[in-house]
């Protein structure tokens, strides 16, 4: 997931160096999003995991 979110970081940041501000910018938030996303999984998946401990 995280590797969708660093593919439109550098569309966005493509766009942005062409002259394309709607493109880059729906990018960008594209990219934000699937970003917050990652982070909130792995935050939500180390608590579980420490929860249980191990096996």
């Amino acid at each position: 997931m995280l590797n969708w979110a660093l593919l439109f970081l550098i569309v966005a940041l493509v766009a942005a160096v062409l002259g394309f501000g709607g493109i880059a910018g729906t990018a960008m938030s594209i990219a934000k999003i699937i970003f917050v996303v990652a982070l909130a999984l792995f935050a939500i998946t180390a608590v579980v995991h420490l929860i249980r401990g191990r096996a």
